[in-house]
């Protein structure tokens, strides 16, 4: 109440300088509020220009922002009166070099005022560029002499960050009356407010500095863990960073969808790059997976493959055939009371029998090699054979035993791929360790839904995929798009143990399969078909012998 009525009696003079010191505090207020929403650095650059432009009420102004080698670059620079503008938003590029704070003999550039007070942090208010002394400013007399322009009053101002290291140096041109536009010295008062100003802009310049800075190392690890994933095993190479390129690419596609289920369905960029992240984690949990699982190539492999010691077997086999048959023949060839004919008619039989017997041996041999490699499916009547093969008797180390062991047995009749059940539990368990990783991070509000959509694609609409069995209801939209992504990745990769990548024709028609069993979503793979994604994919990931005709 007091200062209400004060100022009822207060002189002119004073009510206009408190009001002029009130509109100076909203101003910078509402500058302060606008610098930290802005998310686009070019437009934030150039919003500080032209606040301190319209402070000083000044026609041009350059802004320069520190380089990691220690030079000015050029940002932005505006002249009003030659209607001029370049880099910021106007998207026309600065042709100039930046300026260097240093000589190429390493002295200091003070020549320069805007290398001089990034040099020195301090400010330079210059009354008349052609009356200074101290600073070069041919440059701009080169300037004027070309345009017609008239280089006048100089005000220079350091941007500091938090830390006191100069982050850029602001320029401001020409100060102006408000009535007739005068040229005018950069008045002290003026000076403190686009000080004030620099100060603002530095934090918010640094803030989003360090925000991108953070993003950057975040995502960076991010893509060192999924490539150690992919360097862990030859035969998953490349899947981690595969994975995430059809699911952006299928996300946009969902994105920009205006018809149909998803007509409404948008997200944003924050929501785009969540995805994305979750993309490059989704199989974060191999790192506990075992080398001897992921990379078992053939049915017979743990750290190594055991069809060599099979094969070392079968030659025994042989061996011993092959020392009985002389046996046999030595006693023949021994035996007295035989002509010479019937000893010849007895040994072209053993050895008939003996051929016969190698013949039989190798082509087990062979089935079992071949059978080793897995496949798309195993007979019942391949099965029996392994187990047939198995009964042959042998004698290692003086005892006499089966052919092939029990666990060789369940190996080798595989019906599909080369993984046993418990073996392929170990692989799917990824998704558990991958779900448990991401639950133990502290994420940040945009970021906190990366768990369920990593974790949630090996899941199937109709709940019969793991691990928690969830249904369509269940399931983001976004942990659908990265099913199908994962889906045709592991169909047309070419890096897998047991088979060839599929063609674009054949993982396809999988695909459609899959989708008819309530395996993936009907409405997701309709966009991925109409807006084909699998071939904008195919061009840029896939062999040229991959690449066919889809007819769906």
């Amino acid at each position: 109440m007091q200062v209400a009525k004060y100022l009822s009696s207060a002189p002119e003079a004073v009510k206009t300088y408190i009001s002029d010191l009130e509109e100076q505090i909203s101003n910078l207020s509402r500058i302060g509020l606008a610098l930290s929403k802005e998310r686009d650095m070019s437009k934030l650059l150039e919003m500080i220009l032209l606040e301190a432009k319209r402070i000083s009420n000044s026609d041009g102004g350059t802004l320069y922002m520190m380089t990691d080698d220690k030079k000015l670059k050029f940002e932005i620079m505006m002249t009003d009166s030659l209607d001029f503008h370049m880099g910021g938003t106007s998207g026309e590029n600065i042709p100039f070099y930046p300026v260097k704070l240093y000589d190429d003999d390493g002295e200091p550039n003070n020549s320069m005022v805007a290398a001089y007070v990034g040099l020195t942090g301090e400010t330079v208010n210059i009354e008349d560029a052609y009356k200074a002394e101290g600073f070069d400013f041919s440059g701009t007399k080169m300037f004027d002499e070309k345009t017609g322009y008239h280089s006048k009053s100089f005000l220079t101002v350091p941007l500091k960050n938090h830390e006191d290291e100069i982050i850029g140096v602001l320029q401001l041109l020409n100060a102006q009356t408000n009535k007739n536009k005068k040229i005018i010295e950069f008045t002290s008062e003026i000076q403190g407010k686009v000080e004030a100003l620099a100060s603002q802009a530095a934090v918010a310049i640094t803030n989003k500095n360090l925000i991108k800075d953070l993003e950057n190392l975040f995502e960076s690890f991010i893509k060192l863990i999924a490539s150690a994933i992919d360097a862990k095993s030859p035969y998953t190479g490349g899947h981690c960073e595969r994975v995430p390129e059809i699911t952006m690419m299928l996300a946009e596609a969902v994105h920009q969808t205006s018809t149909g289920p998803f007509a409404d369905f948008k997200l944003s960029d924050q929501e785009m790059y969540e995805l994305k992240i979750a993309a490059w984690l989704h199989d974060c949990g191999k790192v506990a997976t075992p080398e001897f699982v992921v990379d078992k190539s053939t049915k017979l492999e743990t750290i190594y493959d055991r069809i060599h010691e099979v094969e070392t077997r079968f030659v025994v086999l042989q061996r011993d055939y092959e020392i009985k048959k002389l046996k046999k023949e030595l006693l023949i060839e021994r035996d007295s009371s035989l002509s010479s004919k019937v000893k010849k008619e007895k040994i072209d039989s053993l050895q008939k029998e003996y051929r016969s017997t190698m013949r039989r041996i190798k082509k087990e041999l062979l089935f079992v090699k071949e059978s080793n490699i897995g496949g798309e499916f195993m007979s019942d009547d391949k099965k029996q054979k392994i187990h047939d093969i198995a009964k042959y008797r042998w004698k290692p180390n003086g005892k006499m035993q089966n052919f092939l062991s029990d666990d060789e047995i369940y190996n080798l009749t595989i019906p599909r791929g080369t993984l046993t059940p418990e073996e392929r539990q170990v692989i799917n368990d990824h998704i558990v360790v991958t779900i448990n990783m991401l639950d133990e991070l502290p994420y940040p509000k945009h970021l906190r839904n990366i768990p369920e959509f990593a974790g949630g694609h090996h899941e199937k609409l109709d709940g019969t995929g793991y691990p928690k069995g969830l249904t369509k209801n269940e399931m983001s939209v976004q942990a659908r798009i990265m099913a199908i992504a994962d889906i045709f990745e592991a169909l047309t990769a070419r890096d897998r143990p047991y088979k060839k990548g599929k063609t674009l024709s054949q993982a396809m028609r999988i695909l459609g399969f899959m989708k008819d069993d309530a395996h993936i979503d009907v409405d997701l793979f309709d966009i991925f078909v109409k807006k084909k994604i699998y071939m904008k994919y195919a061009k840029g990931f896939l062999e040229p012998e991959q690449i066919d005709e889809v007819s769906l």
